[in-house]
């Protein structure tokens, strides 16, 4: 065992998009830090659809963006097709999504990441949390190096003990052809953190020269096209089209008649997937009712035939597989670049982590991303880059960055993983949240930038441009006459933007003042905040489920206590009754001691 020569402030475990994110929050904050990942060339990876962005997640993209994150201008570098969904409904759900080129993106990733100031990068891989008595200490590799720090933030993706599927075969691996991390797993059981089991899938890949597009739906790009990055505009590229094909009953019954290879029905496949984003396995037989689903042909690049088929994730047999597609109108012909798998893995409750995404259990140790029970690159990247700033907001003795329900898609999904915890693949969505009318794409800058500007993760270059866009919004919004002087320039953002951020503001004026309403009401439970030493087991009249869940997520104010499950509102009226009846018990005691010395 041999210490490496230099000390770090943090270590970053992983590459993928929580890494990346963190990595750069981090170190542009000012922390020496130091990023270890497995292999070099798979930084930043698209290791499933190569799109960003989509309902609730495209919003995060722009939240990341205001925060000062990097995901979004990659995004823009990398977009060969750009679409919003949800145009037919109102601005609370309008979400962008791009398709990538999963090279570039890539790639381009890592060219920021090599060229970061304070950030140094490792081929190795993570063994064992170090710590020394209670003390984190840094993290000991498999080449038996010991690396120093004072933070450490784990971000392993579906490496942790993972677990690849094709029918009945099954072998270890991160992803595809990716060694697993099978010793870290060990080491952060030791040290107490409870870890358990989740699945996610990925369909297979073909060759799209033998696709027969005659017989598939055009989905061409919008034109014009919005970015994800408040900072800059779509470069001019000749965007590619996706196609649109279907299942029919003839897949049913290959589905059908096959359950007993799938790892899924076997029962091979203890672990639970994702909801949201079900196999075609789980589609067939939990919606009878559909006769058929949709599948995106989706390409995965400018100089590549491989498309993604969106919609068709499965582990069944690779010869299976195949009898799938060429049941399916266009695919007839259809050649298997990659054939789709399920993979197993590793992760920690987030109930254990504080809002900051640091555990409760190793004090300097923060989690983000799929280790945290989500599933996707938008909701990795997010937790990524608020790990990142609040673990060098925690060596610098700064107040952490903590956004609420009400101020981001962001906030959303932190609250909802440390208080309600996960028991399948967390996924953000604009229905999770119940402000989401106030927590729309075009208003992420008006939201959040300010924490952009604070954190010294945004230039201060576009302050004044900043300022002058809010003043110009709020002008438009009291004078829908309103002209600018032609020399007021607000680069980049523009005045047809105010115009249009202010437009949405007086038509949606009467709901928005709802959801304000409804969100400074929760305030008043927000400001009861719960001390660190109540025991919730000694409150009488409480729920046994509810003190156990209590004692398990340790709230931090009655709001947060209000949002977890199963606990009733007899419930909550007790914790503030046990609250409030110590504080008057504290403050009489204080008194009479006074009268006491005063009599003395």
């Amino acid at each position: 065992m041999k210490n490496y020569p230099d000390n770090f402030k943090i270590i970053v475990v992983g590459a993928g998009h929580a890494g990346c994110e963190a990595a750069l929050a981090a170190a542009r904050m000012g922390t020496k830090t130091l990023l270890i990942t497995q292999d070099l060339d798979t930084i930043a990876q698209m290791s499933c659809n190569p799109s960003i962005g989509g309902i609730g997640k495209g919003q995060m993209v722009r939240e990341i963006d205001a925060l000062g994150g990097e995901m979004a201008k990659i995004a823009d570098v990398s977009a060969i097709s750009y679409h919003m969904l949800n145009t037919s409904r109102g601005p609370a759900v309008h979400s962008p999504r791009a398709q990538c080129d999963k090279k570039i993106y890539q790639f381009s990733m890592k060219h920021i990441l090599e060229k970061q100031p304070n950030l140094y990068i490792i081929q190795d891989e993570v063994a064992a949390i170090w710590t020394e008595g209670s003390k984190l200490k840094g993290v000991i590799t498999r080449r038996d190096v010991k690396y120093k720090a004072s933070a450490v933030i784990i971000t392993a993706g579906t490496f942790l003990k993972g677990l690849i599927h094709i029918g009945l075969k099954s072998f270890p691996g991160g992803r595809y052809n990716h060694y697993p991390s099978n010793h870290l797993s060990a080491s952060i059981k030791e040290h107490g953190i409870e870890l358990a089991r989740l699945k996610t899938g990925t369909p297979m890949r073909i060759n799209g020269r033998s696709i027969d597009f005659s017989k598939c739906i055009e989905q061409k790009p919008d034109n014009p096209c919005q970015s994800f990055s408040h900072f800059a505009r779509p470069a001019p590229a000749k965007f590619r089209s996706c196609w649109i094909t279907h299942t029919n009953d003839e897949v049913t019954k290959i589905i059908n008649d096959n359950l007993h290879s799938s790892p899924l029905y076997s029962g091979k496949i203890k672990s639970i997937g994702p909801r949201y984003c079900p196999s075609i396995e789980d589609k067939i037989v939990k919606f009878p009712h559909h006769k058929s689903h949709h599948i995106f042909l989706e390409p995965e690049g400018y100089n590549t035939e491989e498309y993604y088929l969106n919609g068709l994730s499965t582990s069944l047999p690779e010869d299976v597989q195949l009898k799938i597609l060429h049941s399916i109108k266009g695919l007839e012909k259809a050649e298997i670049l990659r054939a789709g798998y399920a993979i197993e893995y590793d992760f920690a409750y987030p109930i254990q982590l504080d809002k900051t995404l640091e555990s409760k259990i190793v004090r300097g140790l923060f989690m983000a991303g799929q280790v945290n029970g989500t599933t996707g690159y938008e909701e990795a990247a997010a937790q990524g880059l608020m790990a990142g700033i609040n673990a060098a907001n925690k060596l610098k003795h700064s107040e952490p960055l903590i956004l609420e329900r009400k101020e981001a898609f962001i906030g959303v999904m932190i609250d909802d993983l440390i208080t309600k915890n996960v028991d399948e693949p967390y996924r953000m969505l604009t229905s999770r949240a119940e402000y989401r009318l106030l927590l729309r794409k075009d208003n992420a800058d008006l939201r959040l930038l300010k924490y952009g500007f604070k954190t010294g993760l945004i230039d201060k270059k576009y302050k004044k441009p900043f300022k002058l866009y809010e003043k110009s919004v709020k002008e438009i919004i009291s004078n829908p006459h309103f002209k600018a002087s032609k020399k007021t320039t607000m680069f980049p953002w523009s005045l047809e933007t105010a115009f249009k951020e202010a437009k949405i503001q007086r038509e949606y004026k009467t709901y928005i003042e709802r959801n304000i309403k409804e969100a400074e009401k929760i305030k008043d439970f927000e400001h009861i905040n719960i001390p660190d030493n109540l025991d919730f087991s000694k409150i009488k009249g409480l729920l046994l489920e509810s003190k156990q869940k209590f004692i398990k997520v340790r709230p931090k104010n009655m709001a947060q206590a209000s949002r977890i499950p199963g606990v009733t509102p007899s419930d909550l009226q007790l914790v503030i009754i046990n609250i409030t009846g110590a504080q008057r018990t504290r403050r009489s005691i204080r008194r009479e001691s006074g009268k006491e010395y005063r009599g003395a």
